[in-house]
């Protein structure tokens, strides 16, 4: 389960709720991948940040999660619940990005 006060935050896959956690090499990882966090969050704020942006930093954040799923259903997961429903999340993990714990 996420844990705010950690700066975590949680998105539906394959009917659970599975954790995000904006670790310190989690978002290495993720900054190796899609370029420098800070030019990230200023194209989320433009409204540019692509739907692989977004998976791509869900899924490097991933904490905790069952072997079975993969980047794949988590796309998916996405594109189905829409990216409303998608907004919140990112929204905690840019927080964390941009303030820190």
């Amino acid at each position: 389960m996420a844990n705010r006060f950690r700066g975590e935050a949680a998105v539906r896959v394959a009917g659970e709720n599975l954790t995000l956690r904006p670790s310190f090499a989690a978002l290495v990882a993720a900054e190796a991948e899609l370029g420098p966090l800070f030019a990230l969050v200023e194209r989320a704020a433009e409204g540019r940040l692509s739907l692989a942006e977004l998976v791509g930093l869900f899924w490097h954040c991933r904490h905790g999660w069952p072997g079975g799923v993969s980047r794949e259903m988590l796309g998916e997961a996405v594109a189905a619940g829409g990216l409303a429903a998608a907004a919140p999340v990112l929204k905690v993990l840019l927080g964390q990005i941009l303030q820190g714990r």
